[in-house]
């Protein structure tokens, strides 16, 4: 019964200060939208990069040893002097039989080069490919697979803003350089868009036969870099492994590029991005633990009389602080309940606007930033509540009576 009472108390005590309970409670509301909204956009943010880069993260680049990324053939015409710039026939072998069990493996060259568009002349990414793996890699949008000499497939992109349809007319080489071999083609494909990609950036690029890549640039049988499209993203550490065993036993004459360590270097960045956007969402729970506290101690300061009231007719000290540890609960629980309401709502907004989808909204990994938040907003309720119901119930009753 004297639990009910007190209770009762503490609900009085609050009806008779609504407003100042109300914005009391505003507070805890505010900062529990603010955490869980940044929680769930993070968390949303995350699932999409993770599941964008998945598409990607399957894939192995094998590239010279000497630390090559580039185009291993320069300036537009010859091969290149060094094995160290490029990926050879025989090491190409080598990586095949030992990655082959784990996936498709193919080889592909690559330049950088002037080409001209009707009157536009512009720097583009060229890509020889052989016949087989253009079968099996690319998916073509409008058109066919370049068949001779004098045809090519587009990326999406590069048609997009270069006005570019089948049929269209493309010179590959600087017109101006007396020593450049200049090579007429004509665009017979369009390809579909992949996005980003280690492997094969092929949405602004152009890609031609591996007969027409080397007879333009040179170094037949010398790739740029070798790719491994694996079965199962889980082998990508042995198949890293089996690679290197075999290529760099003496020296190394390969690098291996594993696109799922990319991958969780990403997520791992965007999750501490998020981590602290929401520890600044937190400050404005601690501005509510301070209104709190500023509540608690007025409300403290206002009932000294009916403190030592209560203490003069023989209600224990633990009653007292209860009391005024109920009155912090319920602000919490207020603040907490209105806050995860308007979180779901705003949170909705938030994820939309930043992230683009709310495909991954509604899942555990979103959601549970809810209950978080309004733990958060009630703990601190009642940590901010402590020391003020401490003090009411360590107050002297006599000199509590004697207060106006």
């Amino acid at each position: 019964m004297k639990k009910d009472i007190i209770l009762q108390l503490s609900i009085r005590s609050i009806r008779l200060n609504f407003l100042r309970s109300l914005l009391a409670a505003i507070g805890i509301v505010i900062g529990v939208v603010a955490i869980s909204s940044m929680g769930m956009m993070g968390a949303n943010m995350t699932m999409s990069v993770t599941e964008e880069l998945s598409a990607m993260a399957n894939v192995l680049v094998v590239k010279p040893g000497g630390g090559g990324g580039g185009g291993g053939f320069m300036g537009g015409g010859g091969g290149s002097s060094s094995s160290d710039d490029y990926i050879d026939k025989e090491q190409f072998a080598d990586i095949e039989r030992t990655a082959g069990k784990y996936g498709n493996v193919y080889p592909l060259y690559q330049e950088s080069d002037t080409v001209k568009i009707r009157e536009d002349e512009r720097r583009s990414t060229i890509y020889g490919m052989r016949d087989e793996d253009m079968a099996t890699i690319l998916v073509v949008e409008n058109g066919t697979l370049p068949q001779t000499s004098g045809s090519v497939i587009v990326g999406p992109t590069f048609a997009e803003n270069n006005d570019l349809v089948i049929g269209s007319r493309i010179t590959i080489g600087d017109e101006d350089d007396e020593e450049a071999i200049i090579q007429k083609v004509r665009v017979v494909g369009i390809l579909e868009e992949k996005g980003m990609s280690m492997d094969l950036n092929s949405d602004n690029a152009i890609i031609m036969t591996e007969k027409t890549f080397t007879g333009l640039y040179g170094g037949e049988g010398e790739y740029t870099q070798v790719n491994v499209i694996l079965d199962d993203i889980d082998d990508a550490d042995t198949a890293t492994e089996a690679i290197e065993n075999q290529l760099n036993r003496k020296e190394d004459e390969v690098a291996v590029q594993d696109s799922s360590r990319m991958m969780e270097s990403i997520t791992s960045t965007v999750s501490t991005m998020t981590t602290f956007v929401m520890a600044i969402a937190g400050i404005s729970l601690l501005v509510a633990a301070t209104s709190i506290f500023n509540v608690m101690m007025m409300s403290v300061t206002e009932r000294v009389r009916e403190i030592g009231i209560l203490r003069s007719i023989g209600t224990q000290k633990g009653e007292v602080l209860r009391m005024f540890i109920y009155e912090a609960v319920i602000l919490g629980l207020v603040g907490a309940v209105i806050g995860a309401i308007m979180s779901l709502l705003l949170g909705w907004l938030v994820v939309l606007a930043m992230v683009g989808t709310t495909d991954y909204f509604f899942t555990y990994q979103s959601l549970i930033y809810v209950p978080v938040s309004m733990t958060i907003g009630i703990v601190i309720c009642v940590v901010s509540g402590v020391y003020p119901a401490w003090r009411a119930a360590n107050l002297d009753p006599i000199e509590a009576l004697r207060a106006d």
